[in-house]
């Protein structure tokens, strides 16, 4: 193999880490700065590059930010429907979308701060669409799961299904603002921890 060969494999086998580097980068600062406030001279700055470089790897900032968000909710997806797959009871089955939820905000801070600043004017671009369908079966998802619960007695008669789930999905991704991942406290052990608070307060006690 030619060097001039093996130099252009290596180039293209780093492209995709430097692509999601910049990705990472650029999340960072759409969810610092906002959407309409962040140009592509930002993040190229922050990256550590000229602007005109940020171009070899995306046509716009536009695509970064729909690249940010599509990998972040297809990933929330699977995890959501595996959980919703697995026929748990309805205790069990929120308490793994609130865990799954957490593990998301570890793996995609930036990204889940992004979507709850950014979402409501988003949806309103054509390339956006998308984010009102997964609202729409996030939606669902939650409530059928709490109804589900008061059918089943699992959770209060009186409880208030829609009130619930707007507290529960706000308090879950409002975490995205202030956790930071590598923390004294795993996704996993917040998750347990908030679930200790909010199944107290709805759940059927004996």
């Amino acid at each position: 193999m030619s060097a001039t060969k093996k130099k252009s494999n290596q180039a293209n086998a780093a492209a995709p880490e430097r692509r999601r580097e910049l990705l990472d980068t650029a999340a960072e600062v759409f969810a610092a700065q906002g959407y309409n406030a962040t140009t592509v001279r930002k993040i190229a700055d922050a990256a550590g590059m000229l602007a005109g470089s940020l171009y070899y790897h995306f046509d716009s900032k536009e695509s970064m930010l729909d690249e940010i968000l599509s990998t972040f909710l297809t990933e929330l997806w699977e995890g959501y429907d595996a959980v919703l797959a697995a026929s748990l009871g309805p205790r069990e089955t929120i308490e793994a979308l609130v865990t799954e939820s957490f593990r998301e905000i570890d793996r995609h801070r930036a990204a889940v701060a992004i979507y709850q600043k950014e979402s409501r004017h988003l949806v309103d671009l054509p390339r956006f669409h998308y984010l009102a369908d997964s609202q729409r079966r996030f939606e669902k998802a939650w409530l059928g799961t709490l109804e589900r619960g008061v059918a089943d007695g699992v959770f209060r008669a009186d409880l208030d299904v829609r009130l619930t789930y707007r507290f529960v999905r706000d308090t879950v991704w409002v975490a995205a603002s202030w956790y930071r991942p590598g923390g004294r406290h795993s996704p996993e052990e917040i998750a347990r921890q908030y679930l200790s608070m909010v199944l107290d307060g709805i759940a059927v006690r004996p």
